[in-house]
């Protein structure tokens, strides 16, 4: 009630039934709803950031820190808060990594904006500074940052793959791992029909096998598929494969519900009952006719049909996993057949249909039996079966893999590398801070701030490492500011990729270091933080309408 006698305009109370706030105290409150956010992810930042334990409604437990997740995993209600965590899902989907310094920069960038705000400063003024600003760093990584990834080698991938797994669980063990994403990355090479090198992430297939310790895992050129062969009768190896995928069950024929059939001879019904199994072998025969030795179907296969495929001498896995059907048949040529019937109503089975691969072999691998499909025709493909104690283990190393394969494939897409270790973001602050200056505009003051909002990464991460944050942030500012004045052909240029040891504590050549992050996951964050802070930045007033009251009903419905 209080509420609504002392709204600012005395009229909007008359016709909104809800709250109305605007002006200062709506951007307050999102601001206040995005560093509470980012408060959450800011110790999960880095090569020694802390793991988040989640406890979801049922009890599930998920432990990561990895941002995606995190933020994927939180039931947030605050409409600019649920910006931020789109933001970061977003993110995870496009680069694969960075997802937690997104956060971290949007929510700098807004609640810095906001102070200018507070100051007098329009926020249309403010937002074309920050653009401005954006557009600069993006033009100044790009052409003094970044490094050609052909001068580097192969090297220069592993050493990515490494720098996106020294913040998660895999850190430890990443002279082990870095290699192996690389070559299951390499192994996956298309080129689409633009002549465009393609390296789709979907294509490495990641499986999950308990026992023994993380570095045993290992990775296999072609598909793993976690089924075994329907009977134990079948061939557990085929060379020169011919694949079907169905979708189909191949179980014997019922008559549908509610199908009356009146009879007057009870000879009849056997002969019904031949025809219903009948049905079914036919189909199996076709699709053998075809010369098809391996059936792959995500229903099941009964043992009438068993027997067919026993004598004719192929391999039949009922039960896969759709997803694995799909990215099989993409990668042998196969199609995912879902039902016989063609346009003239009879049933067929096309050779057309059927892909092809070198050889499907059932191994054992610890406790699981995994059948193998290698030497893919039209996609290599290759599968990696990572080994670990316990389930949460297993999880938050699927999810550091698929981060480092996804940087490896924008590197590999991309070309160019920037060095990491808060080296990028210290090298623009000041660059931009030196940019500020020469406008003689108000979007200088935003600028300014654009540059001290980049700080944050750098900061967070000596934080989380336990070191003095003033200090070494102190120092290579100092560096980069050198690097930046020295003249072209100056030994001091160097000095641009000097970032942050945070092992050790102290400022070293990270590109040396081989710390190392794709040009475009950091244009791609810069961008998305951007974009991020100024939607929020340009809401200046919030009504929510109050939910319905419905009446008490009558259960007697009197």
């Amino acid at each position: 009630m209080a509420a609504s006698m002392y709204q600012r305009d005395p009229r909007a109370g008359l016709f909104l039934g809800g709250s109305r706030t605007s002006g200062a105290e709506i951007r307050d409150q999102n601001v206040m709803a995005c560093q509470t956010v980012s408060n959450i992810l800011k110790s999960s930042l880095g090569p020694v950031g802390l793991d988040k334990m989640l406890v979801d409604n049922v009890g599930d437990v998920t432990i990561t820190n990895d941002g995606a997740t995190i933020l994927s995993l939180l039931e947030v209600t605050h409409p600019a808060a649920r910006i931020l965590v789109s933001l970061a899902t977003q993110q995870d989907k496009e680069v694969g990594d960075g997802t937690t310094s997104v956060v971290l920069l949007a929510s700098e960038l807004l609640r810095r904006a906001n102070d200018l705000v507070r100051n007098k400063i329009h926020p249309t003024t403010v937002i074309t500074g920050y653009r401005l600003a954006c557009k600069e760093a993006c033009r100044f990584m790009a052409e003094q940052l970044s490094t050609k990834v052909d001068k580097l080698g192969r090297d220069c991938l592993v050493n990515v793959a490494k720098t996106s797994m020294s913040s998660k669980i895999l850190a430890a063990d990443d002279d082990f791992f870095a290699p192996l994403a690389v070559d299951a990355m390499l192994a996956v090479k298309t080129v689409n029909p633009r002549g465009e090198k393609k390296y789709p992430v979907k294509a490495v297939n990641v499986l999950k096998a308990h026992g023994k310790s993380a570095r045993e895992s290992f990775m296999v050129k072609g598909y793993a598929l976690n089924c075994t062969v329907a009977s134990q009768a079948m061939k557990l190896r085929i060379q020169n494969a011919k694949i079907a995928c169905l979708d189909i069950n191949l179980a014997k024929q019922r008559m549908h519900l509610g199908v009356h059939i009146t009879i007057d001879d009870p000879e009849q019904l056997e002969a019904i009952r031949a025809r219903e199994s009948e049905i079914t072998l036919e189909r199996v025969r076709k699709i053998l006719a075809t010369g098809a030795n391996v059936i792959l179907t995500t229903k099941g296969i009964d043992d009438l049909c068993l027997k067919e495929f026993v004598e004719a001498g192929a391999m039949a896995v009922r039960r896969c996993r759709k997803e694995d059907l799909r990215r099989i048949a993409r990668a042998t040529g196969a199609t995912l057949v879902s039902s016989l019937a063609n346009l003239e109503g009879d049933e067929t089975f096309e050779a057309a249909n059927l892909g092809f691969a070198d050889e499907v072999v059932q191994e054992r691998i610890s406790d699981d039996e995994l059948i193998l499909v290698k030497g893919t025709k039209v996609v290599s493909s290759s599968s990696i079966i990572l080994r670990g104690a316990n389930d949460y283990m297993l999880d938050e190393m699927e999810r550091a893999l698929h981060d480092a394969l996804s940087i490896v494939k924008r590197t590999l897409e991309s070309g160019s590398v920037v060095p990491g270790g808060g080296a990028v973001e210290t090298a623009l602050s000041i660059y931009l801070e030196n940019f500020a200056t020469t406008l003689g505009s108000r979007e200088q003051l935003a600028i300014g701030e654009f540059a001290s909002a980049l700080l944050t990464i750098p900061k967070t991460l000596a934080i989380n490492a336990a070191k003095d944050s003033t200090d070494l942030v102190a120092k290579l500012r100092a560096y980069h500011n050198a690097a930046q004045v020295a003249p072209l052909n100056d030994p001091k240029r160097g000095l641009m990729f000097y970032g942050l040891d945070l092992l050790n504590g102290e400022v070293v050549d990270n590109r040396s270091a081989g710390v190392l992050e794709p040009t475009i996951s950091k244009i791609k964050s810069l961008k998305s933080a951007l974009e991020a802070a100024t939607s929020l930045l340009r809401i200046d007033d919030s009504i929510q309408v109050a939910p319905e009251q419905k009446e008490e009903q009558d259960p007697h419905g009197h």
